[in-house]
């Protein structure tokens, strides 16, 4: 039998020449592309934000790594990126064998990174630009919500604050007005509306010292009055800085007061619940998020253009074609698109609906009711002209008017078709909002073309895979700081993570000789092969 021969293994043996960090990282690790990346990165920012003096600052560019790739490894907490940075050589090489305590990290990340993070999501994104990964020539445009770090049950709601504050009011009122009454005064109600804090505390006072002059023994009045001051001109001052803080929301969290409550789909009762958080807006261009924003807004349609203004004041122009789904497809976004000349593959709510056999074969739909322009009438299916009878006006919540016109039968009372064209009382009446009704037009027409049925097959891939991404492969479904500015501070590092992931993709795909994704930009042969699902009745 052989004789076996272990190699020599000593735990304690010095070597004359120590091995360099770097030896022990491969060539294509990903944290050599991160390192790459960051090291071509303008940080003059951040390093003039050092006042100098003292003990050695740890240098911002290291810390900036260090996060980054951090968040490439889904680690969010600063006492694990503080160990990882005595344990993990990947960390240790970054950090040249450096060890910042978690709290250097966790205020580097707070008061300097926050602060230029989104430049630095530009400049990335211009890397990518640079390099031909991307064109920002088409948005893919989706939102999603993310829970913020509040506690879900510390909630102030708006409706509530003001019913609550006119109850106080005519409390108020009433105790005053009882105690001039006692004291032959004049009444103080001189304005209209709720009392403002300042008023209760003059009038209050105002009542006391005629009492004083008039040596009025009556305690419980005395106390009554005494109470409006000392505790209800407070409780006054909180509602209004509470509706002050809601601004234009209906509701807000104590512990951030910027979170709004609104429906998740992600929770652990799988219910929907109500929960403090944001709205977060995003645009993607072969899966690399170009633009983000953070909102309040619940709703998708009321950040979009926002979402527009911001993306051309980052790079300065407009992309020529914007995808979205359904929940953008309002007459002021149409309205938006049109006036900076993009082109809009933007759903409408019934667009899939009125694809249906059963839909464009409804006769007694508005859209497909006979219409004399000369005359301005409508004619429906049994020959009844529906006449113009006046104009509505409808104000969206961001102050945008838009108008339609009412058209009104004559006699439905003994149609044989009432049943089947409206279940209403009286004279049927239609609203036809004509402007709207163009860029539905229009949308439709792009909707259904060529280009945009491979726009509508790619969406479901683009932003909501990117979403899938975050919140499921890199386990980030909760922010960690509060605040709006913080939490999109938190974001931009996440989607900068993200990028980064992408391009580390990306180089390795072209390095194996491998095609990645299909390039936004295809030639015509290509877009000829689109999914079935995309065509038709697709619900992509």
């Amino acid at each position: 039998m052989a004789k076996v021969v272990f190699k020599s293994y000593n735990q304690n043996d010095n070597l004359l020449f120590p091995p360099c960090l770097g030896d022990f990282i491969a060539e294509n690790d990903p944290v050599r592309v991160l390192n790459a990346v960051v090291d071509n990165l303008d940080l003059s920012a951040v390093e003039s934000s050092y006042e100098g003096g003292g003990a050695s600052s740890y240098n911002p560019r290291m810390l900036t790594k260090v996060v980054f790739y951090a968040y490439l490894q889904n680690v969010y907490s600063g006492r694990k990126m503080e160990t990882l940075l005595r344990r993990d050589v990947n960390f240790m090489w970054l950090s040249g064998m450096q060890t910042p305590d978690f709290n250097t990290i966790n205020l580097f990340r707070k008061n300097r990174l926050s602060a230029i993070i989104d430049d630095l999501f530009t400049q990335i994104v211009k890397m990518l630009v640079d390099q031909k990964i991307i064109s920002l020539d088409v948005q893919y445009v989706d939102g999603t919500k993310i829970e913020a770090n509040a506690n879900k049950y510390t909630f102030v709601w708006k409706k509530s604050i003001q019913t609550n504050r006119e109850k106080l009011d005519r409390k108020v009122k009433a105790i005053l007005a009882e105690a001039e009454k006692e004291l032959n005064l004049e009444l103080g109600e001189t304005t209209e509306g709720v009392m403002t804090p300042s008023e209760m505390t003059e009038r209050t006072e105002r009542i006391l010292d005629e009492m004083d002059r008039c040596g009025i023994s009556d305690k419980k009045l005395r106390k009554s009055v005494s109470e409006v001051k000392d505790v209800h001109a407070g409780k006054m001052k909180e509602y209004d800085d509470k509706l002050e803080t809601l601004g234009e929301r209906n509701s807000c969290s104590k512990t951030d007061p910027d979170a709004t409550f609104m429906r998740m789909k992600e929770d652990a009762m799988n219910n929907g619940q109500t929960k403090p958080g944001y709205n977060v807006q995003i645009s993607t261009e072969n899966q690399f998020i170009t633009h983000y924003t953070m909102s309040w807004r619940p709703t998708d349609w009321g950040t979009f253009i926002n979402h527009m203004d911001t993306f051309e004041q980052r790079y300065g122009r407009h992309s020529a074609e914007v995808v979205a789904d359904s929940g953008y497809g309002s007459e002021e976004n149409y309205e938006y698109l049109e006036q900076n000349g993009i082109e809009g593959y933007v759903k409408y709510p019934l667009f899939h609906t009125e694809l249906k056999r059963k839909t464009l074969k409804n006769p007694f739909l508005p859209e497909h009711l006979y219409y004399n322009a000369e005359e301005d009438y409508f004619v429906c299916p049994m020959g009844q002209h529906m006449t113009y009878v006046g104009d509505k006006v409808r104000k969206s919540d961001l102050g945008y008017r838009s108008f339609s016109k009412l058209y009104r039968a004559q006699n439905c009372e003994r149609c044989p078709l009432r049943g089947l064209c409206f279940k209403g009382k009286g004279n049927r009446t239609i609203d036809v909002n004509v402007r709207s009704r163009q860029y539905r037009d229009h949308a439709k027409e792009l909707l259904t073309s060529e280009r945009g049925l491979y726009h509508r097959s790619m969406r479901p891939i683009e932003p909501e895979a990117v979403f899938g991404q975050i919140k499921h492969d890199s386990r980030f479904r909760r922010f960690h700081y509060r605040g709006s500015k913080l939490t999109g501070a938190e974001f931009a590092t996440i989607a900068i993570a993200h990028n980064i992931k992408k391009m580390i993709s990306v180089m390795d795909a072209k390095r194996n000789g491998r095609r990645l994704s299909l390039p936004t930009d295809v030639p015509p042969a290509a877009r000829k092969r689109v999914p079935k699902s995309a065509a038709g009745v697709s619900q992509a």
